[in-house]
């Protein structure tokens, strides 16, 4: 059953904007505008990340493996293959889904690399991840949750990060039409699939986070615009889908892009956010309650967006302490192990097993998570965290933030109600 929603306008996110509550006459998955989008992100399933799940890195025992295409190119591929069948069968299973599900969330956000539907030559990586995609779509559908998929890697790497599966150290997916072309046609393959079955797969991320420099935006913007029409328009006629579109804000913040893509030419795109206070030195630097002040303040820059905003990345934590995070073999800015970095402290008792977290962090994991939870719902449509689960960085964890009781069993029963008061 879809959501029918029609171009009317209405005061939204507590009066702070007024914003489209629909962007079109279209039968979406879910009622976007009406209630929140409350999810996780299955980070390091699909695509795997020293950070996520390290032991796979570990048990590879060569230290030239640090992302997912050095997976495949410094190990036998037979031996890579059954590594990772293990993985993708048994890190997240249906019993995740209902947890999910119990867990008063609505939408699970599953990142994807190119490679699981078409291997060109001279690629590195192992094949086999669509069949656990669909997997996971079947279990959505049993438990009545909704799906997000977001392409993190494209040939190339949009970014040249660990999370695109090539870790280049500058994007080159921008530099060759024929890279741009493939990734049109993984969108293409996606909306064919999805098409119909919006109940459960209401939205498609074509490009995650496509890095701002050496001319990757432009080409992103194009990008996108086709991709809009390879996502609304799979039928090969004039027909419409009721699949949305997801571009990301490509780190400069959802005002850059306002102009864009807008309505009534362009009908239900939403833009993607991701909001971390860990990835500078001011930012590691910042007490407890200048982080949940600086949370707070999202609702008001989110307000301002010229399309409706989802947070499809965040966490409870606020220091960058977390094994891996910065690269397989690289340390935090925190603890003044990253080059050139100011130390603020150690990162004992920060990172790794919940058992080892004072009640003080504990208090403000959870106050940090409900101050951003209320501003990305004030502000915007509402929020994916990432991640569901972590091997070892429990403060990146749901699952381990609800065992350990910084996040609360319903997201919608806060402890600190009142903790943005004043703030927005």
């Amino acid at each position: 059953m879809g959501y029918l929603f029609r171009s009317v306008f209405a005061v939204f996110f507590g009066g702070l904007s007024l914003l489209p509550i629909v962007l079109a006459s279209l039968h979406y998955g879910f009622p976007y505008g009406e209630e929140k989008v409350r999810g996780v992100s299955l980070g390091g399933w699909l695509i795997i990340e020293d950070f996520t799940t390290p032991s796979l890195f570990d048990n590879a025992n060569d230290t030239r493996i640090v992302d997912e295409w050095t997976f495949g190119q410094y190990q036998d591929k037979a031996v890579a293959r059954s590594a990772l069948e293990k993985h993708w069968s048994t890190y997240i299973t249906e019993q995740d889904f209902a947890d999910i599900f119990a867990a008063g969330l609505n939408h699970v956000r599953i990142p994807v690399g190119y490679w699981a539907f078409e291997i060109y030559p001279g690629d590195e990586f192992v094949q086999g991840q669509l069949p656990y995609l669909l997997k996971a779509v079947k279990w959505a559908a049993k438990y009545g949750l909704k799906i997000i998929i977001d392409l993190y890697g494209a040939p190339g790497s949009q970014n040249g990060f660990i999370n695109s599966g090539h870790l280049l150290g500058a994007p080159g997916w921008q530099a060759s039409q024929v890279n741009v072309n493939r990734t049109s046609t993984i969108i293409k393959r996606l909306a064919a699939m999805f098409k119909d079955k919006t109940h459960v797969v209401p939205i498609i991320a074509p490009l995650n986070e496509p890095f701002g420099a050496n001319n990757t935006l432009p080409v992103a913007k194009q990008f996108y615009k086709d991709s809009y029409g390879n996502i609304r328009y799979p039928y090969g006629n004039s027909t419409e889908s009721n699949l949305v579109v997801m571009i990301h804000d490509g780190f400069r913040g959802v005002d850059y892009w306002a102009g864009f893509m807008q309505p009534p030419k362009f009908q239900g795109v939403m833009i993607d956010t991701h909001i971390y206070q860990m990835f500078s030195d001011a930012d590691n630097a910042l007490t407890y309650s200048e982080h949940i002040a600086r949370a707070c303040k999202n609702a008001s820059i989110l307000a301002t967006s010229p399309l409706w905003p989802i947070i499809g990345e965040w966490t409870a934590t606020a220091n960058d302490c977390g094994k891996g995070l910065l690269g397989r073999f690289t340390g935090p800015r925190y603890d003044g192990s990253f080059p050139g970095s100011i130390r603020v402290g150690s990162c004992e008792g920060l990172t790794g097993s919940a058992a080892t977290f004072s009640e003080e962090y504990k208090t403000f994991l959870g106050q940090y998570w409900e101050a951003q939870v209320m501003a990305y719902e004030k502000g915007g449509l509402g929020w994916a965290m990432w991640s569901w689960k972590m091997e070892n960085c429990d403060e990146w964890s749901y699952q381990a933030g609800l065992k350990n009781g910084w996040i609360p069993q319903d997201p919608t029963n806060f402890r600190w109600p009142g903790i943005c008061d004043g703030k927005y």
